[in-house]
């Protein structure tokens, strides 16, 4: 079982990643030269928060649950 510590560890990491994605998108938009690839990152950056919010949840459910215990 992982430790309160490494959850908080890997729910920054996906904030990162998603905040990469996003000024990847953003660079990518701005330049003008190809936005669907723009859109793909942006998707991505989309996704990374999403399974940090699942992360996050599932972290907070197996706090409850072992309270419980």
């Amino acid at each position: 079982m992982k430790k309160p510590k490494e959850y908080k560890m890997s729910s920054t990491l996906f904030y990162v990643a998603a905040a990469l994605f996003y000024l990847a998108a953003i660079v990518y938009m701005v330049g003008g030269n190809n936005t669907s690839t723009g859109v793909v990152w942006l998707c991505c950056g989309s996704t990374f928060l999403c399974l940090d919010s699942a992360h996050s949840k599932k972290s907070k459910e197996n706090k409850d649950h072992k309270d419980e215990e």
